[in-house]
Order: C-alpha cells, then structure tokens, then sequence
C-alpha cells in the first residue's frame, strides 16, 4: 500500500519544491485554505478528507497543529505522520527553534507568499478596511490590532523570488511604523517529513490512534520506538 500527502494549500509552493528535490512521487490533496480562523472547521475538513482517501498505507500531513485543529485526528485504515510544530512557520525555517529564537527577539508577524495569496491574513484585512472605513481610521485598527508586533518578517523559502512579493509586505511595514525583514527558510523538515525520516520531530499514528492533548505536550516515543516504516 502507498503513500499519498494531505498539504494545507498555504505550503503549495514550498511542498512543490521539497517534492522535486527529494524526487518522492506520492500523490497530494490539498486543503483549501482561509479555514485557519476556524479551527474546527478545518479539523472536520481535514477529517473528511482523511475519511475519502483509501487503499493507502500511510497519509503524510503537512499542517501544523494550527489552532488544535489536528487534535482527534485519526485514520482508521492509514498511519498518519505529523510535524510536531504548532503552525505551519516552522515547516517553513526549517524547525521550532528557529521560530522560538526569532519570535523571542521581538513580536514578529510571519509571511510568505501563499499567506499573502490564499489566506486572510492583515494585508488583506487592512485593504477591507481602507474600503469600509477609509486610509486614517484603517491604519489607526490596524495598528492596534498588531500593537503587540514590532516587525514584519517575510520568509525566503526559495520557491519563488521573495522580491516578487517583498515591495508589498515592505510597503504595509512601513504603513504602519514596523520593521521589515526577509529571513531565510528551510525545506529540512518538509524533506523529512517526505523522506520518511520520521524522529521526535513528528508523531506517527498507527491506524485507529487518535491525536491527543497528551500527544502534543508530552510526545510519543515510546510509540515511534516500536514503529519502523518504510515509505514505499
């Protein structure tokens, strides 16, 4: 039985990339995206999905736990293999930690260029407001709504040319006072994650194991230990 990727539409570009340099074949679905402020929504669109897919083996998902959205998550007939992070920013620099030392140095508002084109996110909800409100009273919501970020941080994952979407997210920083900056993105974990490397970086659900709260804080080794697989 093979293997088939249930990807967050956000990551489009970056999985398309990680998919043609670790050469993997497995057939993707991808979820609609703009479902993030609705966590259960998400989750139930997740399930479905999980749900319809069959004669497979093992389903890669290339989410974060985004909002607990992917808590009670199960196959009955797959493994699932998860990314243990909390949103899909570290699948993008690459891990965790690097998310925690940035976010640490200051509020920091991440973005990428299949946030700005799929997903709600503040550009978007600055030009709704701009439309209904006008320029001043936009810009003053605006920046309390992002009184706690200091800095906008565009991440240069390499899929793209990041100055093909810098001038704008450097044009909304300067709007509203922030700092701008481009970080440089990892594909390690999505290559992992396709390659089967699956470590304590990730949770694998054996067929009928539900992801719980349990999962998320305190991990699964013991069961990974007794799991060895082969992505085929």
């Amino acid at each position: 039985m093979g293997t088939v990727i249930l990807a967050c539409q956000t990551l489009q570009d970056e999985l398309k990339m990680a998919i043609r340099e670790t050469g993997v074949d497995f057939p993707v679905y991808y979820i609609e995206s703009g479902l993030h402020n609705t966590p259960e929504l998400l989750h139930q669109r997740i399930q479905d999905e999980i749900n319809r897919i069959d004669n497979v083996g093992i389903i890669i998902l290339v989410f974060g736990y985004c909002g607990n959205s992917l808590l009670g998550i199960k196959s009955e007939t797959a493994t699932l293999v998860i990314p243990r992070v909390d949103d899909c920013i570290p699948l993008l620099l690459g891990s965790s930690e690097a998310r925690k030392t940035i976010s640490k140095e200051m509020g920091t508002y991440f973005l990428t260029k299949g946030w700005i084109d799929n997903e709600n996110n503040m550009l978007q909800e600055f030009e709704r407001c701009v439309r209904r409100y006008g320029h001043i009273r936009a810009l003053k919501a605006m920046k309390i709504m992002l009184a706690h970020y200091k800095r906008i941080m565009l991440i240069d994952t390499g899929a793209y040319p990041v100055e093909s979407v810098a001038p704008e997210t450097r044009d909304f920083a300067g709007k509203l006072g922030m700092r701008h900056e481009v970080a440089p993105g990892s594909p390690r974990l999505l290559h992992k994650l396709l390659q089967g490397l699956w470590d304590e970086e990730f949770h694998v659900l054996t067929p009928g194991r539900t992801l719980t709260m349990n999962d998320i804080c305190c991990g699964d080794d013991e069961q990974r230990s007794q799991l060895r697989l082969v992505v085929k």
